[in-house]
C-alpha cells in the first residue's frame, strides 16, 4: 500500500522554475547593404519563466524578453528569424511547448509597444513550437525591437533530474 502512493506521488516531487538559457545571439551583424544591427541577450531577470514537472499540464507563468535588437543604423527593412535550437531534446520531456512571440518597438518616450509592418499594419504574434522550430518577422529599419515570449503552454510528461534539458533554447537571426 506505501509504495502505491509513493510511485503515484514521486511525478509530482520534482518540480521546476525554468529559465530559459539563451543559445546565440551575435552582438553585431552587418546587413548586405553594408549597414548594421545590434543584437543583444536579455538578462536572466527578463526573460520568461514556468514551471514543470512530470504530468504537467500548464503554461507561461512570467512572461519575458528573449533578445534586443538596435536597428538604428539600417534605414532598410530587416528580416528577423527566431529559432529554437534543441527542439529535439525537448520532445524526450513534452508532449507539447506553444510559445507566442510578440515583437515590440521603442517609442520616442522609450517605452515598448506592439510593433507595426513598413506598411503601419501590426506586426502578428507569431507561434513557435518543437514543430515548426522557428519564426520570422520582416521589420522596418531605424528602429530599437525586443523579441519577447508573451505565452505559452506545455504538456511535460516527464521531468530528469537535471532540469537544464527541458529548457528551451533560441538563437536569433538578422538580415
Amino acid at each position: 500500500m506505501r509504495n502505491k502512493w509513493i510511485k503515484r506521488l514521486f511525478p509530482f516531487l520534482f518540480v521546476f522554475l525554468l529559465p530559459w538559457p539563451i543559445a546565440h545571439a551575435t552582438s553585431v551583424n552587418e546587413l548586405p547593404n553594408g549597414e548594421t544591427a545590434t543584437v543583444e541577450v536579455a538578462e536572466p531577470s527578463a526573460r520568461p519563466s514556468y514551471t514543470a514537472f512530470g504530468r504537467a499540464i500548464g503554461g507561461v507563468s512570467n512572461p519575458g524578453d528573449l533578445f534586443y535588437i538596435d536597428a538604428t543604423g539600417s534605414a532598410s527593412q530587416i528580416k528577423v528569424t527566431l529559432y529554437l535550437t534543441n527542439a529535439q531534446q525537448l520532445v524526450r520531456h513534452y508532449q507539447y511547448l506553444i510559445l507566442n512571440t510578440g515583437i515590440y518597438v521603442e517609442n520616442d518616450e522609450d517605452e515598448w509597444e506592439r510593433a507595426t509592418a513598413s506598411d503601419g499594419t501590426p506586426i502578428p504574434k507569431a507561434i513557435i513550437s518543437m514543430q515548426n522550430g522557428r519564426v520570422s518577422f520582416l521589420l522596418p529599419g531605424d528602429a530599437r525591437y525586443k523579441i519577447a515570449i508573451d505565452s505559452g503552454c506545455f504538456y511535460c510528461h516527464r521531468a530528469p533530474a537535471d532540469s537544464s534539458s527541458m529548457s528551451p533554447q533560441f538563437s536569433l537571426e538578422v538580415i
